[in-house]
């Protein structure tokens, strides 16, 4: 809770992940990959309560014995490739309504694939969120990939996809981030009105380290954030 706001940490693992089969409960530096971001919540100042929402039996057994709920699992219709992670907050919210009478004041969405999320980086986006009096908030990290050194391509012949002067110098250019990914925040009764995570007409965002925003979407991801773990418990 934070400012007498009930803060509900939702963390959406479904079992039909195509390009990396299992992902989220893919061991990783010697724990399933969803574990991480159920102990990030665990040991967040601000988190009431942790739930994790998919439609798979094993991946609800393992989120149990890592200390989330799983309530009950999600209709299979949820747990499509094209479902939206809007819509599935949107369910479990009415769902522990309708059964629990359990109504948060803020749903924090957490990604499983962001295992170096810290409790700070979700409590930063919690703060975020209440101190701008926002409707949503999200996390970033500043981008080294430059759209001005970009190029479109018809076949082999390329065009500059940002047109006219730029910067020729990285310190010379207008920083820029991007969505990492990692933790979302959204006042509940804009998720159920207007179905939305991200309200882009109030909108605030927490800056996340670049070293810390990894997410994971294929077995290059995976054995990056893997080397990164290892890295640093070898150095603590």
């Amino acid at each position: 809770m934070f400012n007498d706001k009930k803060i509900l940490a939702i963390i959406p693992a479904r079992g039909g992940s195509k390009r990396l089969p299992r992902k989220n409960i893919r061991p990783l530096a010697g724990k399933p990959l969803l574990a991480y971001s159920i102990e990030a919540a665990r040991s967040s100042q601000y988190i009431d309560r942790i739930i994790v929402s998919t439609e798979d039996m094993e991946i609800a057994n393992i989120a149990k014995k890592f200390g989330a709920d799983v309530p009950a699992l999600r209709p299979m219709e949820l747990a499509e490739d094209a479902t939206k992670s809007d819509d599935v907050l949107k369910y479990t919210a009415e769902y522990m309504e309708s059964k629990e009478n359990y109504i948060p004041d803020i749903i924090v969405l957490i990604q499983p694939t962001s295992p170096l999320v810290s409790a700070e980086d979700i409590d930063k986006t919690v703060e975020t969120l209440i101190a701008g009096n926002s409707h949503s908030s999200l996390t970033v990290c500043e981008i080294t990939e430059r759209p001005e050194w970009m190029y479109r391509l018809n076949g082999n012949v390329a065009s500059p996809y940002i047109q006219g002067e730029v910067p020729y110098r990285h310190q010379d250019m207008q920083k820029l981030y991007r969505t990492n990914g990692a933790v979302y925040c959204v006042k509940r009764e804009i998720l159920l009105k207007k179905g939305i995570l991200v309200d882009k007409e109030s909108l605030r965002v927490y800056i996340m380290p670049k070293e810390r925003s990894v997410d994971i979407d294929d077995i290059n991801d995976f054995n990056y954030a893997e080397t990164l773990i290892e890295n640093n418990k070898n150095t603590q």
